[in-house]
């Protein structure tokens, strides 16, 4: 006779993994870390379009992983649960990559979220001023 109990939270670590595992949902996980971030901030680091960055975002949501507030317009997503990166980490390790190299490279995109627009603003002043 199976064990029901056990066979289902089996079945919730591998539900886990199968939400995680596409490679843009890993590499937004890794873009907030352990700070959080907007849409728009997202598709300027990952080069997305919002529409499946969101699509993205709504599916890790729903499995409980992340949470979100809202600024004016924006909306600012973070880990609910932090020991993910620690996870995605050894993950890494096992499959013999760095986090370094796991990383999304930064894409040229400026964000106009309130978090980045300062930065940006001082980034053109500074240019302007040269």
């Amino acid at each position: 006779m199976i064990n029901t109990n056990k066979s289902t939270k089996l079945a919730r670590v591998s539900d886990l993994l199968q939400v995680i595992s596409p490679e843009p949902r890993l590499q937004i996980l890794l873009a907030i870390g352990s700070g959080e971030a907007c849409v728009c901030h997202l598709e300027a680091r990952l080069g997305y379009r919002q529409a499946y960055i969101s699509q993205q975002l709504m599916a890790l949501r729903e499995a409980g992983l992340l949470d979100s507030r809202r600024d004016g317009k924006f909306i600012f997503y973070r880990l609910v649960k932090p020991g993910i990166l620690e996870l995605l980490q050894k993950t890494a390790q096992i499959a013999g990559v760095t986090m370094v190299e796991a990383k999304p490279a930064e894409h040229k995109k400026q964000c106009a979220c309130p978090q980045c627009a300062p930065a940006v603003s001082n980034s053109l002043l500074i240019e302007h001023a040269r």
